[in-house]
């Protein structure tokens, strides 16, 4: 896919209200311990292999299928199921906006390319709002697994945030 198509994909949105400071949400999103406490889908553990937090840096962690239903998705699709993934930022402000491609290598019979993603952090009223935007996939079933997937892995950082204490408004 090249990058004049890229750009023109649609485009789709997560919001999420936490009652934290802007610093602890920030740090979830930008340390190795703080993604590997929670990033990936569920049913999926996480390990980062690599985080250079700056533009052009990249994260490289390796998602790997670990619940039942998911190891079963994985086999049934003939995908491995540890695959290493990639992100490559191109913007990093700190505490306020994170944006990055991730590289879509991984759908069988698809050449791969770039997913964009923008993480907004904004402190409002005692609150952290986050919105999460993402490139729609190739296809529409591809996007909506896409979502879902980051349905799940906000899941994930809602459990986290509820079990530190923190509230959570979706």
């Amino acid at each position: 896919m090249n990058s004049a198509s890229f750009a023109a994909r649609a485009q789709f949105s997560i919001v999420r209200s936490y009652a934290a400071s802007i610093e602890e949400v920030w740090e979830l999103w930008t340390t190795k311990s703080g993604i590997e406490s929670w990033w990936g889908p569920e049913g999926f553990d996480v390990t980062v292999t690599s985080l250079d937090l700056r533009p052009g840096g990249q994260l490289i962690y390796l998602m790997t299928a670990v619940a039942p239903d998911q190891v079963a998705f994985m086999k049934s699709a003939g995908m491995p199921l540890t695959s290493e993934c990639r992100v490559t930022y191109t913007e990093v402000s700190s505490t306020r906006r994170l944006a990055y491609k991730t590289l879509a290598d991984f759908v069988p019979g698809v050449a791969p390319y770039d997913v964009g993603t923008v993480v907004e952090l904004k402190q409002v009223a005692g609150e952290v709002q986050l919105k999460i935007t993402f490139d729609a996939m190739h296809d529409d079933l591809w996007t909506q697994r896409a979502r879902a997937g980051h349905e799940s892995q906000l899941r994930k950082l809602d459990a986290l945030m509820s079990a530190r204490g923190k509230a959570v408004r979706v």
